[in-house]
């Protein structure tokens, strides 16, 4: 009954899902988890009422127990590929724990001390003999009903071509280790604007850098035509 939502995520799913996988794949993760990413964000960087960020909505204390620099000027929450490694991490701890996929996807929405709980109580440990919260129940069969649309839309009755959808972006990368005062400036010299690099790069989130000490950065530029008058509208 969200049928603008699931448009939305229709589309964005086609620009961001070729960059899940990849990861997923390289970390040996079921390719199914990637509908997880729909279920937590619906593929957009956004933050929940509790400040959960990002396409993997990561709370700031957990990401910074696992490494990732969290502060007012970086936070790595915001970057798809470090947030997705974050997740592949966590789910191959699960699946270590608890011995299947089913329940490694699960414990990323309720935690694995919550479900430990349930497990410990309930004397089962398969998902779907367990008693969860309302949340932590519908979490696998929300990751479901997303595969089945996002990969069959028309069947569902969402008519959307080709031309519609998000198109990957395409950006080549610099390093960066000094300090940066003017990302404008900054954009201006690899002939793009302010804008788009935010755009590419959404883990930046002051108009400078202040860069850790011995800490490279990647900055994603986009590639000459990337946004083009046919295409511009796409950019969101």
């Amino acid at each position: 009954y969200r049928h603008s939502s699931t448009i939305l995520i229709i589309k964005r799913a086609s620009r961001y899902l070729p960059v899940i996988e990849k990861i997923l794949k390289e970390n040996d993760i079921p390719d199914d988890f990637k509908y997880l990413a729909a279920a937590e964000s619906e593929y957009s960087n956004m933050v929940s009422p509790a400040g959960a960020t990002g396409f993997w909505q990561i709370m700031e204390k957990t990401g910074k127990e696992e490494g990732m620099e969290i502060n007012s000027v970086v936070d790595e929450r915001y970057n798809l590929e470090k947030s997705t490694q974050f997740a592949c991490d966590y789910f191959r701890k699960s699946y270590e724990k608890y011995g299947n996929w089913t329940l490694a996807a699960a414990s990323y929405n309720g935690g694995r001390a919550a479900l430990d709980e349930q497990i410990e109580i309930q004397h089962q440990n398969n998902y779907y003999d367990l008693l969860l919260s309302e949340e932590t129940a519908r979490y696998i069969f929300r990751a479901v009903a997303y595969k089945l649309v996002i990969s069959d839309p028309a069947h569902y009755g969402f008519t959307i071509t080709k031309d519609e959808l998000y198109p990957e972006l395409k950006y080549y990368e610099v390093k960066v280790d000094t300090a940066v005062s003017s990302f404008s400036k900054f954009a201006a010299h690899f002939g793009t604007n302010y804008k788009l690099l935010k755009f590419l790069n959404p883990w930046l989130r002051k108009p400078y850098l202040t860069p850790k000490p011995n800490k490279a950065y990647l900055f994603k530029i986009p590639d000459e035509g990337m946004r083009n008058t046919e295409k511009s509208e796409n950019v969101n």
